[in-house]
C-alpha cells in the first residue's frame, strides 16, 4: 500500500518537479529553490490523478486497519511450525473475512 494520507497539491508539485521544494499544502505559496516551476494546469492534472489513485485504493486502507497485527502472525507461524495450526487457521480466516468485507473494486 502506497499512501495512507490523502495527497495535497504540494505533493503533486513535488511529483512534477522533484523534492526539495517547500510551500503550503494548497500549493499557493511555493519556494521552488531554483527548480523550474510547474504550470497550474500541470499541477491540477497531477493532483486529480493522485486523488483518483488514492480514492481507488480506499479498500487497501480499510483492509490494513483490520488485518491481524504482525506479532500475531509471527506467533501463529511459530506455533504452526511446532505442529499447532489452530492460531494460523484463525489468522487465515480473519484475513479472508477482511478481504470479503472490503473487496477490491473491479
Amino acid at each position: 500500500m502506497k499512501n495512507l494520507q490523502k495527497p495535497t497539491k504540494l505533493d503533486a508539485v513535488r511529483e512534477l518537479v522533484g523534492h526539495g521544494i517547500s510551500g503550503d499544502s494548497n500549493a499557493t505559496d511555493i519556494n521552488y529553490r531554483g527548480k523550474t516551476p510547474a504550470s497550474q494546469s500541470d499541477i491540477d492534472a497531477k493532483y486529480a490523478e493522485m486523488i483518483k489513485a488514492w480514492n481507488d485504493n480506499e479498500y487497501q486502507r480499510d483492509r490494513a486497519s483490520q488485518y491481524p497485527n504482525i506479532q500475531d502472525v509471527v506467533v501463529a507461524l511459530a506455533e504452526k511450525e511446532e505442529g499447532n495450526d489452530t492460531m494460523w487457521k484463525e489468522i487465515t480466516a480473519k484475513r479472508t473475512k477482511v478481504k470479503s468485507d472490503n473487496p477490491k473494486p473491479t
